[in-house]
């Protein structure tokens, strides 16, 4: 029997979606669909609905985890033209879910745009970012954005608009299923000025970070008043083994996979930072990853 009726094209079984993340680590997923279009988009999540199918969504994979036993759902990115776009118009800047953050982030440079040089070295899509107020010491998303287009579990589409719409660390108030795409309102500046400060972030993640690893980005958000990475330092974890992953010695807020690395690996090398963090300082680490399992 064929659940996905009509969509075929779009849709692909017994997917190894761990390959498309970051670690590159993890079993398959059920379903890996691609829709082409809204209307599509509206067609799978409905189907879903129908068959009892617990649906995930995926960006680029920068901060994702799979389990090596795989996700029984369908996992949906939304990367196609219709869902990757970028219109500018004066200061305002619409860019879809599937649009990539580098690829805006140049593209704002090109055209004398401020306000997302923070964003500089962060890997992902726009979707993502939006979600989880991507950003670091320098500002995050949520300070440029103005509104969301977002479409619930039953495929109803609807515009979130500040002050409605709410930006915290690491977070925001956007309950929806689905993150279509966003607004922002940029500052006209020069392209050299903006560049600079480009480089300059970049510079400080690349002395600062494990830029050249297999990882995930930061695994644990910061706790209130502390970092996380020093924390880890702290407690004496930098250059911790299990397996193939590794504390990293340059940044203890991220674990390298190694060659031969499992996600089994990572997951028991966070238990071991936040156990130990607990026990030493009293502090409980909350995850900044996603880890599907």
């Amino acid at each position: 029997m064929n659940i996905f009726k009509g969509l075929e094209k779009i849709v692909k079984s017994n997917y190894p979606i761990g390959r498309d993340t970051w670690y590159g680590l993890g079993g398959s997923a059920d379903y890996f669909i691609e829709p082409q279009s809204v209307d599509e988009l509206q067609d799978v999540v409905r189907q879903c609905r129908d068959n009892n199918i617990p649906i995930k969504i995926i960006g680029l994979g920068s901060n994702l985890l799979i389990s090596d036993k795989g996700v029984r759902a369908a996992v949906i990115r939304l990367d196609s033209e219709a869902f990757s776009q970028m219109e500018f118009d004066g200061e305002i800047v619409i860019a879809g879910a599937g649009a990539e953050l580098s690829r805006l982030v140049l593209e704002c440079v090109q055209k004398g745009l401020s306000g997302l040089e923070a964003l500089t070295g962060i890997p992902g899509s726009v979707g993502g970012a939006v979600k989880m107020n991507a950003g670091g010491n320098f500002g995050d998303i949520g300070s440029v954005v103005q509104s969301v287009t977002v479409m619930d579990s039953r495929g109803q589409i609807i515009e979130k608009v500040k002050p409605e719409l709410v930006f915290d660390y690491r977070k925001t108030n956007i309950t929806a299923k689905f993150i279509l795409g966003c607004q922002m309102k940029l500052t006209k500046s020069d392209s050299e000025q903006i560049m600079q400060r480009v480089k300059e972030i970049w510079i400080y993640k690349k002395n600062n970070q494990p830029l050249n690893t297999r990882n995930a980005g930061c695994i644990f958000k910061n706790p209130a008043g502390a970092a996380a990475g020093a924390l880890i330092d702290k407690a004496g974890l930098k250059g911790t083994r299990i397996g193939k992953a590794v504390i990293s010695e340059k940044h203890a807020n991220f674990i390298i996979a190694e060659q031969g690395c499992r996600s089994k690996d990572v997951m028991e090398l966070i238990e071991l930072a936040r156990k130990t963090v607990k026990d030493k300082f009293g502090t409980a680490l909350e995850l900044e990853i996603e880890i599907w399992q």
